[in-house]
C-alpha cells in the first residue's frame, strides 16, 4: 500500500461546512468530508449508505506458536470448512485468537476508549487486550543493511524521489545502518518532503521495495531497500554478508592456509588482516614474509584505512588488491613466495607468486586455496534488508486504555502490561513514555496505513490482567469478550514460529511471584 494521489474527499483542515451528501469522518486530523460510495484521503475509511466504515478487516491471529515457522498466512474462516463436525468446540479451530489492532480503527480524537478492549481467559487468568491503530507523527524506521559495499559515509542524507528522508547511521558488524523518518522529516520541513517521507515509510513498513538515492550529486549510491530481500546497491544485488573483519578471518581460517600459502591478506575497508603478522599467524609459527600493506597498522597483522570506501574488495574502492600493496623487504621475501588475497565474503581472491623482482605476479590458484575461499564464502549469511518501525505512543494511545495515561506507562515499565504491535513482540526503549519498535518481518502483512497529515497509522495493542486494567483507571465498561469481536468478516492469520504469545503469563511480573 502506498499513497494514492487522489481520494475523491475533501479535507476539511481546520473545520468547513459540511454537505449535505457527505459525511465527515473524525478517524484523524484531516477530518474528511466524504462523499458516499467514496474513500477518506487515507484509504482506511468510506461512506457507505450514510456510515462511516472502516475498509480494511480486523485481523487476528489464530495460534500464537507454529511449528513449521514461515510468513504469517491468511488460513480459512470456520465456515468454510467441511462441515459442523469439524469444530472441536474451540472459538477458532484448535487455537487461541488474538485480536490484533490491525484494521482496528483510531482512537481520534483522544477522549474515546479504543476501539476494542477485548476480554477471555487464559489459563484460569482473566486477560484483557486494548487494541487500537495509532497515528505516529513521532515515527520511522531504522533499517539494517547486510553488505560490506559501501553505501554513503555516516550522516549522508538519504533521499527519495530528491527530498530528505532521513540519513545513514553509525555502520554495525557487517552492515550499514539507516535511520529514516522521523517528525522532522514528516512535518518539520516542506509538504513534499513530509508527503515523500510518509510513503517511503508506509511502504517500507508494508515489505514493498523503495528506492533510494544516498550522497551528494558526484558521490551517490543508488540502492534499492525492501524488508526480507537482498538489497540492490548501484543495480548489483548483494548475495553475500560478510563472515567477520579481515583480521577475524585470518583468526578463523588460519589452519586453512597453513602448509599451502606463504602469506594471507584478507582485505577489508574497516581491519585488513594479513596472516604472517597476526597473532593467530604466530601461533601456527608462520614466517615473516616481508609484505609491506598501504594503510595504518593498528596491532600486528591487522590494519586500518587500506583504501578509501567503495563497492569493490572488502568494502574498498579497490578492484585490483595488489594496490594496497608495498613493495616486500628482500630481507624476508624471495622469488616464489605466494601470496593469497581474498575478500571479506569469499566472493573476489587471487593468487600471486613473486618474480626475481619481488613483485606479485598471477598464478593459477590451488584447489586448496580455492576451496578456502569457497569456505568464508560458505560462512557468510545471506544479505539481506531489515526494517524495524519505531514509534513513541502519545497521548491518543493512552488515553484510548485509560484516564490516567501515566498509570499505562508505569504498567508497561512495571512488567504488568504486554506491548505489542500487530500480535508481534514489540521492544520498549528504557526511559520515559512508551517508546516501541518492531520487526515488520514479524508482523501480519499490509499491518500500516497513514493519514495525509501526514503520519504513520500503526497497530498497537496492550495485554494485561483484568484487575491490573481495573486497577490503572481504564475503560472497564467498554470490555467485550473476544467471542462478540470475532466475525467472519474478520482477516484471519497463522502466528509465527518463534513469536511469543502477547496473553502467556510469563511475560508479566506476577508469573515470578512478584507482587508488587
Amino acid at each position: 500500500m502506498s499513497m494514492p494521489p487522489d481520494k475523491g474527499a475533501d479535507a476539511a483542515m481546520g473545520g468547513g461546512r459540511s454537505r449535505p451528501d457527505k459525511i465527515r469522518c473524525d478517524a484523524c486530523p484531516v477530518m474528511c468530508y466524504i462523499a458516499e460510495g467514496r474513500i477518506g484521503a487515507c484509504d482506511r475509511y468510506a461512506n457507505h449508505g450514510g456510515d462511516l466504515v472502516r475498509l480494511d478487516p480486523l485481523t487476528i491471529i489464530d495460534g500464537i506458536d507454529r511449528a513449521d515457522g514461515g510468513d504469517a498466512r491468511l488460513v480459512p474462516f470456520l465456515k468454510d470448512s467441511a462441515g459442523p463436525d469439524d469444530w472441536d468446540g474451540d472459538i477458532v479451530q484448535g487455537t487461541r485468537p488474538f485480536v490484533t489492532a490491525v484494521g482496528a480503527g483510531t482512537t481520534y480524537p483522544d477522549y474515546k476508549p479504543a476501539p476494542f478492549i477485548v476480554s477471555q481467559q487464559v489459563d484460569d487468568v482473566d486477560m484483557v487486550t486494548v487494541v487500537t491503530e495509532g497515528i505516529f507523527s513521532y515515527c520511522g524506521v531504522k533499517v539494517k543493511i547486510d553488505t560490506d559495499r559501501h553505501i554513503g559515509h555516516e550522516r549522508d542524507v538519504v533521499r527519495v524521489a530528491d527530498e530528505p528522508i532521513g540519513h545513514v547511521m553509525t555502520s554495525e558488524y557487517g552492515s550499514k545502518m539507516l535511520s529514516l523518518g522521523g517528525v522532522e522529516h514528516l512535518t518539520g520541513g516542506s509538504k513534499a518532503e513530509g508527503r515523500v517521507t510518509c510513503d517511503a515509510l508506509l511502504r517500507l513498513c508494508n515489505r514493498a521495495a523503495v528506492e533510494m538515492v544516498i550522497g551528494e550529486p558526484g558521490h551517490e549510491t543508488t540502492i534499492i531497500v525492501q524488508a526480507g530481500r537482498a538489497p540492490v546497491i548501484n543495480g548489483v544485488e548483494e548475495k553475500l554478508m560478510r563472515v567477520g573483519c579481515g583480521s577475524a578471518a585470518i583468526g578463523m581460517f588460519a589452519r586453512q592456509w597453513v602448509g599451502h600459502v606463504d602469506e594471507v591478506v584478507v582485505v577489508d575497508d574497516h581491519i585488513t588482516g594479513v596472516l604472517s603478522e597476526h597473532q593467530a599467524g604466530k601461533l601456527l609459527d608462520v614466517p615473516p614474509t616481508g609484505i609491506r600493506i598501504n594503510g595504518r597498522r593498528s596491532t600486528p597483522g591487522r590494519y586500518f584505512n587500506v583504501a578509501e570506501p567503495g563497492t569493490g574488495w572488502g568494502g574498498t574502492d579497490i578492484h585490483d588488491p595488489l594496490t594496497i600493496l608495498g613493495d616486500f623487504n628482500p630481507k624476508h621475501a624471495r622469488a616464489g613466495l605466494s601470496l593469497l588475497m581474498v575478500s571479506t565474503t569469499g566472493e573476489q581472491y587471487g593468487y600471486f607468486q613473486l618474480d626475481e623482482d619481488l613483485i606479485p605476479q598471477p598464478a593459477a590458484i590451488p584447489d586448496q586455496l580455492r576451496r578456502s575461499a569457497d569456505l568464508i564464502a560458505e560462512n557468510c549469511e545471506p544479505s539481506v534488508c531489515s526494517v524495524l518501525f519505531m514509534g513513541g505512543a502519545g497521548g491518543s494511545l493512552r488515553a484510548g486504555v485509560t484516564e490516567n495515561p501515566v498509570r499505562l506507562t508505569k504498567s508497561v515499565k512495571g512488567a504488568l502490561t504486554y506491548v505489542s504491535c500487530g500480535g508481534a513482540e514489540a521492544y520498549v526503549w528504557p526511559g520515559g513514555g512508551i517508546t516501541v519498535m518492531v520487526d515488520v518481518m514479524d508482523m501480519p502483512t499490509e499491518s500500516f496505513g497513514y493519514v495525509p497529515t501526514p503520519a504513520l497509522v500503526a497497530p498497537i495493542e496492550f495485554t494485561m490482567r483484568v484487575s491490573d486494567y481495573d486497577a490503572l483507571g481504564g475503560h472497564m465498561s467498554e470490555i467485550r469478550p473476544v467471542t462478540e469481536v470475532l466475525s467472519d468478516r474478520d482477516r484471519r492469520v497463522e502466528g509465527l514460529a518463534g513469536q511469543p504469545d502477547p496473553m502467556a503469563s510469563s511475560n508479566y511480573r506476577w508469573s515470578k511471584g512478584d507482587k508488587g
